[in-house]
């Protein structure tokens, strides 16, 4: 009997070891830092939204571009990639990703799953994360407009036909719009529950995946939408807790400028108990903090604005004891020219910059712990300024110009830039 017992004292502190290891491949959250197989992580990355339709074996898909740029990836130190679940509607859409993933509420396109499973099995192999965003408040991958239409409140204006006011006053629906909202969890529930045909690996067990994060840029729209805003981000977020309690959740704002201007709603959802770590993104040609025919000359004034605007995001942080992200951010290229060979000067200094506001803070204990530039081009050669089917992917959706915002592996001066960042923050204990 004493060596029956001692060999099951065995085999559960056996067990128990592999619980363990197999818990600590998955990134966490300790004291306001991110911790990674025990130890502090600190991370450079991208976006790279187009990775589970390049895993298919359909319409854009291409398995043997999408392991070489994988492989690109991690040879510079990139390990952390912001990806789009599946965009949502129908095909043929001008501006609109596909092929998409949800055709129709509840209707799949299995070559997109399958092209998902793949992705994470080969970001698995290479010892990379991801973070996967399920819903965009914009239009080009579907998303709000897609489940208000399913919800009954009609065909929904796209910017390029009625222009970008007349889009949002129409996204500001969502937030008050709880059928739309039972769509999109049912279409949690669904990917959140899947195996990975290829791993056998629940998707909830998947140390691959970083984080679920409830939308690409979640908006309100309006001022007056901020309380069902909010709301709806903390159902969503404890739906997300309760299906996979193994991962981190984030949100995917921009921060401020996604809540309408209103620190204290940002300051909110962040405090949400659900919600792991902060977001921010920064736009500065967006946000009209540089002029397309003076992106040189006016990149101390974006780097003037950026600095304070990330301070007061931090702050918060600070407050909540949690990380922040900066996991989008980009420049155009100098003369605002979309074309491989337009020279990125501005876009280097602007990169050059955000890196070593995140690499300081870091260095010295805060919890500015990541960034994911926007976006990895990597090898694709853009065809025309517009998408269309049949092109290349870039990082730069539909609705905008190839080449806009996008890092090619014959970008050398930008990757140079980014690999001084990937050394530096790969020293921080």
């Amino acid at each position: 009997m004493k060596k029956l017992l001692m060999v099951v004292a065995a085999v559960l502190m056996l067990t128990a070891c592999q619980q363990q290891e197999r818990t600590d491949d998955f990134v966490r959250v300790e004291n306001g830092h991110f911790m990674r197989n025990g130890k502090p992580y600190y991370y450079v990355g991208t976006n790279f939204w187009y990775g589970a339709i390049l895993g298919s074996e359909g319409q854009g898909g291409d398995r043997e571009r999408l392991c070489h740029e994988l492989d690109e990836m991690k040879r510079i130190g990139i390990d952390n990639l912001r990806i789009l679940v599946g965009s949502d509607g129908q095909r043929g859409v001008k501006t609109k990703v596909e092929p998409t993933l949800q055709e129709a509420p509840g209707v799949y396109n299995d070559t997109i799953l399958a092209g998902l499973d793949y992705l994470l099995q080969e970001m698995g192999r290479r010892d990379m994360v991801a973070v996967l965003y399920l819903n965009n408040s914009w239009e080009w991958s579907g998303g709000y407009g897609f489940y208000l239409e399913h919800a009954g409140a009609g065909r929904q204006p796209r910017p390029d036909e009625f222009g970008y006011p007349a889009f949002m006053a129409a996204m500001s629906k969502y937030a008050t719009n709880e059928r739309a909202h039972e769509l999109f969890y049912d279409y949690v529930r669904f990917i959140i529950g899947r195996t990975n045909r290829y791993t056998g690996v629940a998707y909830k067990d998947d140390p691959a995946i970083m984080s679920w994060q409830i939308g690409n840029e979640p908006r309100a729209f309006s001022k007056d939408a901020l309380p069902a805003f909010e709301k709806w981000l903390a159902e969503a977020s404890a739906l997300i807790r309760q299906l996979d309690p193994n991962h981190l959740i984030s949100i995917g704002s921009e921060g401020s400028w996604g809540c309408e201007n209103d620190y204290d709603c940002y300051e909110r959802i962040c405090a949400d108990k659900n919600i792991d770590y902060c977001n921010i993104h920064l736009w500065p040609y967006n946000w009209g903090w540089a002029k397309p025919d003076s992106l040189v000359e006016h990149l101390p004034r974006a780097c003037e604005n950026t600095k304070d605007y990330i301070d007061r995001h931090l702050a918060i942080c600070d407050k909540l004891d949690k990380p922040l992200v900066m996991e989008e951010f980009g420049y155009p290229r100098d003369g605002f020219r979309f074309t491989l060979d337009t020279p990125t000067s501005g876009r280097d200094g602007y990169y050059r910059y955000v890196f070593s506001l995140v690499a300081d803070n870091a260095e010295q204990g805060g919890r500015f712990a990541g960034c994911n530039f926007w976006g990895w081009g990597g090898y694709a050669l853009p065809r025309h300024e517009q998408w269309q089917v049949g092109d290349d992917y870039t990082n730069d959706p539909a609705q905008e110009a190839q080449g806009l915002n996008s890092v090619f592996v014959t970008d050398s001066t930008t990757l140079a830039v980014v690999r001084e960042q990937v050394e530096r923050m790969s020293r921080i204990k």
